[in-house]
């Protein structure tokens, strides 16, 4: 069985696409190299903000491709499943293992408001499909499936699920989780605005957002936090907050590509149905950004800190 640390920021990466409505590899790459750079330590291709609705298979493909042109040798490259079927969802996991993928984030059923029952089987139909390590994504709020404590110990047999990305915006679930289970289950906050607070209630690790376009911003903030300096992390934190609530709105694609055309890593294309921002709504979010922009902090050095520190 294949093993991950599941440990440290793992962003949830834009999807950059041309003004002709193709990925823009050249436009992902360098992205990608800002997160290198930044001091990331593992990525996730085709999740939400990565527009995973609106990909074929064949462009995931595409972008793992240039990924795994960019990376180190073994550097996570994490693929996302969001798929309607099992059926799917298998199929999805076994191309992503023949491309040499580290892991999958597996979403519940989209469309279909699966029960407990739908949503056990679907989970154990793909972990019991593949060797390669599973995170799940427990998302009640956007997704409305709440993945419980109970179903994560039905899913216990299982031990290629090994992870949860935890966005049901109730950091007690984090005490839960660990109180129940110990470490078998890492957890990855997976909502900006409550990221810091996740951290040092013990969450492993930060599936980020705003990662996409301010990486150095956010390891620092994850670094610090779990090197025990919660004063430097909570400095950075407070000037970020109004960037990472953008991660919380229906919009949020559209507002982190944005930010990241603002600090020169991304592009505002969007692929429809999703529409580029405009009027008053675009304003409102470029004022949030161009006021983050004109007082960016100083960040301490932080890449020397251990990535996998606990608090």
């Amino acid at each position: 069985m294949q093993h991950l640390n599941w440990k440290g920021v793992y962003p949830a990466l834009l999807t950059p696409f041309t003004a002709h409505d193709t990925p823009d590899l050249a436009l992902f790459k360098a992205n990608l190299a800002a997160q290198l750079d930044a001091g990331v330590d593992g990525i996730i291709i085709g999740g939400s903000l990565g527009e995973a609705s609106t990909l074929t298979n064949a462009e995931k493909k595409q972008l793992y491709d240039a990924a795994r042109e960019c990376l180190p040798e073994g550097f996570p490259i994490i693929v996302n499943i969001a798929e309607q079927t099992t059926r799917d969802a298998v199929a999805l996991a076994a191309a992503a293992a023949s491309w040499g993928a580290s892991g999958l984030m597996l979403l519940p059923p989209m469309r279909y408001y699966a029960d407990n029952a739908e949503t056990l089987a679907f989970f154990k139909a793909v972990a019991g499909a593949t060797r390669l390590p599973i995170m799940l994504y427990n998302n009640p709020v956007d997704y409305k499936i709440h993945i419980t404590l109970e179903m994560f110990d039905a899913l216990l047999p299982y031990e290629n699920i090994q992870a949860v990305k935890e966005s049901s915006r109730d950091v007690i679930n984090i005490t839960r989780m660990i109180n129940r289970f110990g470490d078998r289950y890492k957890i990855l906050t997976g909502v900006d605005p409550l990221a810091l607070e996740s951290l040092v209630l013990g969450a492993d690790g930060w599936v980020a957002g705003l990662v996409d376009a301010f990486p150095r911003e956010t390891v620092a903030i994850y670094r610090l936090v779990k090197s025990g300096d919660i004063a430097a992390a909570l400095k950075i934190y407070r000037w970020f907050m109004p960037l990472l609530e953008l991660d919380i709105h229906p919009k949020l694609v559209q507002y982190i590509k944005l930010a990241a055309t603002a600090t020169g890593i991304g592009s505002e294309h969007v692929r429809a149905p999703r529409l580029p921002l405009e009027g008053k709504e675009r304003a409102a979010v470029q004022k949030v950004i161009g006021d983050a922009l004109e007082t960016r902090p100083q960040l301490p050095e932080y890449l020397h800190l251990p990535a996998n520190a606990s608090v």
